[in-house]
């Protein structure tokens, strides 16, 4: 199907969104500019920033400890035995550097280090599906903008051409063509028209405010539409070629976006982690049971003031201890049960996620069809109510049709103009939802970034 040159025409002109003087954002510029801003990220990149240390303390515990002591004591007065030796001097000062290792023979030290690490894997993809789900905010926010934009050009050209009918009226009405009903008619039409196109603009004005509060920018702004928001848009839906390439599943089957999904998703990833980190939680709660290894070395020093007879300057000792535990009230078992219990939530956990992200899936594919389709249809729409309107303009310049048809003809057309732009941003809004449940949004952004500014490729590489 093609489309006609009138139907350019209107998104040539609404192309651009002129808001004011201010330097332009596009899409991904908003994106960079929200990753890099953001509370919320920032919090989930200190999650990230703890789960590391929560290693360098694991790690900490494979490693012998080494500690140092000092002291001095001062007696009030010397002790002489009977014999005649001295056994309490004046002053004593000793001090001993020692070293001490301690391990479980079950290997719950090496066991809780890979539990550390894959707790950093986790809580990277955390961090990763907050940004995707951020993304998904600032791309709801942006259209929503979008929209309202396009709102307030159509509401203005509503304006002009109920301004041109009411002169038209007007002119007819002092050489007797049409009574002053025709113009009243025209005269509250167009001050409806005036009021809608107050309502359009403070709606711009909420829109761009919620934008500019999720984004965090400090200034006024505009923004560009690059994303298919114009005609060539509606003519690559109008010949199928406009369906998004998603992974390998080209032509968009919901099988294949089912199974992308429980491979991609970075919630489903994180939830088989934390299945293995809650593994080795009851694998660490079982080495309790087993005897404990210790280790130590200790090298001191002593002297005395005057020296006693038994004195020993210098030492050098080392020794190892094994402890078996044989009963503490049962602790022991009431955390292995604890820790079975959890490994059996994460379990359920995993499956309800997976159940969830199906639905997640599902729902966006349908929404992407769906819209798809109102798509195609209210372009077809729009086409012949601005036939219609222009038609029946002319047969009202020439007599040949009342002021009501002109006015019905042009509501008929601004309803199509605004469920065609609705439309149009759904649409668009359901891809970026199909990406978002199929956890790929991100990767696509990612992929747009490279070779971008510094600021975009920093905020988003993961």
């Amino acid at each position: 199907m093609r489309i006609p040159v009138a139907i350019v025409t209107m998104f040539t002109f609404l192309w651009f969104v002129p808001t004011g003087h201010c330097a332009p954002y596009t899409l991904d510029d908003l994106y960079a500019i929200a990753l890099e801003r953001s509370e919320r990220v920032k919090i989930s990149e200190e999650d990230l920033a703890i789960a590391r240390t929560g290693k360098d303390k694991a790690m900490s515990a494979l490693l012998p400890k080494v500690s140092g002591l000092g002291n001095y004591t001062g007696y009030k007065d010397q002790k002489i035995s009977d014999t005649g030796s001295l056994t309490q001097p004046d002053e004593a000062s000793a001090w001993s550097l020692r070293l001490d290792q301690s391990v479980s023979m079950s290997g719950r030290e090496i066991t809780a280090y890979k539990a550390a690490k894959d707790n950093i894997r986790k809580t990277d993809l955390d961090l990763f599906a907050v940004k995707e789900q951020y993304i998904l905010s600032v791309t709801n926010a942006y259209y929503d903008v979008l929209k309202a934009s396009r709102l307030v050009e159509i509401q203005k050209q509503n304006v002009e051409r109920l301004t041109k009918h009411r002169d038209a009226a007007s002119i007819r009405l002092r050489i007797g063509e049409v009574t002053k009903t025709a113009v009243l008619r025209a005269e509250a039409e167009l001050s409806g028209a005036r009021s809608d196109l107050v309502k359009a603009q403070n709606l711009l004005k909420f829109t761009k405010a919620v934008l500019k509060r999720i984004v965090g920018l400090e200034d006024e702004f505009d923004i560009v539409d690059t994303h298919n928001g114009g005609a060539a848009g509606l003519k690559d839906i109008s010949e199928g070629n406009t369906d998004p390439v998603i992974g390998n599943c080209l032509g968009l089957e919901l099988e294949c976006l089912r199974q992308m999904a429980h491979v991609e998703r970075a919630e489903v990833k994180s939830s088989g982690i934390q299945k293995d980190i809650a593994s080795s939680q009851v694998a660490i709660a079982r080495g309790s049971y087993w005897p404990t290894l210790a280790v130590e070395g200790v090298f001191a020093q002593r002297k005395e003031t005057p020296e006693t007879s038994g004195l020993v300057r210098d030492n050098l000792y080392g020794g190892v201890r094994i402890v078996f535990p044989f009963f503490e009230g049962g602790l022991r078992a009431a955390e292995v049960r604890e820790a079975e219990s959890k490994k059996r939530q994460t379990d359920y956990a995993y499956e309800d996620l997976k159940k969830t992200v199906t639905v997640e899936v599902e729902s966006s594919y349908l929404d992407f069809v769906t819209q798809k389709g109102i798509l195609r249809s209210l372009e077809d729409q729009w086409v012949f109510a601005d036939d219609n309107y222009k038609a029946v303009s002319k047969q009202f310049e020439f007599g040949l049709a009342q002021s009501v048809d002109v006015m019905d003809a042009n509501t008929l057309l601004v309803t199509a103009e605004r469920q065609l732009i609705d439309a149009l941003y759904q649409y668009q809004q359901a891809v970026v939802r199909l990406k978002r449940s199929t956890g790929t949004l991100l990767a696509s952004v990612n992929k747009k970034a490279t070779g971008a500014p510094g600021v975009v490729k920093e905020s988003m590489a993961k």
